[in-house]
């Protein structure tokens, strides 16, 4: 990778999976090696939530890029709005949300405001900060999921199961068993309220407030009524 970084001032670095801290080390090297002058990991909230989630991953990740020493920012977005569109199929077939989080609550941010406030970074002074971005009310999934209703005209049912009904549920789809594992311990972590504290970082760097889920639901009606392939 150096080589195809040479020459470049900032990257924006976006892993996912259980192998995520290594390939950030490895391009954290590269990176300084070739001289970037600023990296911008996109992390997440649960990383500042102690053996939570996807979060271990990038706890171990953003240790990782400390210690090699090249100018960073992390910024870490709590869930993503966007996250709502896996309930459209089972809303258009049913009508019916099923999930393990119960009723706990989570400020989910609009995918927007995750790309301002990480564009801002890149063009920016490396801060050496942390920034923990939120939307700006914590929702359980009930209470996004009235909004849904409310804004489609369809009445929609919620339905809390447990933890191994949910797992079943992943494994029967091909989910691997670390990614069901961190999925369900973001799903405990939100269901028992550790996830659930808004900031208003996306306030405080750009001069606006975050994006609503209900400007989210409006900007994405067409998924609940319509086939939607979510990737």
């Amino acid at each position: 990778m150096q080589p195809a970084l040479s020459g470049t001032l900032a990257i924006l670095l976006i892993n996912a999976g259980p192998e995520l801290a290594t390939l950030d080390e490895r391009t954290a090297h590269a990176a300084k090696a070739a001289g970037v002058k600023h990296l911008v990991k996109l992390s997440s909230y649960d990383a500042t939530i102690p053996n939570t989630g996807t979060g271990i991953w990038h706890a171990h990740a953003e240790a990782a890029i400390r210690a090699i020493g090249i100018p960073f920012t992390f910024v870490q977005p709590s869930g993503f709005m966007s996250n709502a569109l896996f309930w459209a199929n089972r809303i258009k077939a049913d009508g019916v949300l099923q999930s393990c989080t119960g009723y706990g609550k989570i400020p989910f941010i609009h995918p927007q405001d995750i790309a301002d406030v990480a564009t801002y970074a890149l063009t920016s002074r490396p801060s050496g900060e942390t920034r923990c971005i939120t939307g700006p009310e914590a929702l359980s999934y009930a209470e996004m999921l009235a909004m849904i209703s409310a804004a489609i005209g369809k009445p929609l049912k919620y339905q809390v199961i447990d933890e191994e009904e949910e797992r079943c549920r992943m494994i029967g789809v091909g989910e691997p068993e670390e990614i069901v594992a961190a999925h369900l311990s973001i799903y405990r972590a939100i269901r028992e309220g550790r996830l659930s504290k808004p900031t208003d970082t996306v306030e405080q760097v750009l001069g606006r407030k975050p994006f609503t889920f209900e400007e989210w639901i409006q900007q994405n009606l067409a998924a609940f009524a319509q086939p939607v392939e979510v990737m």
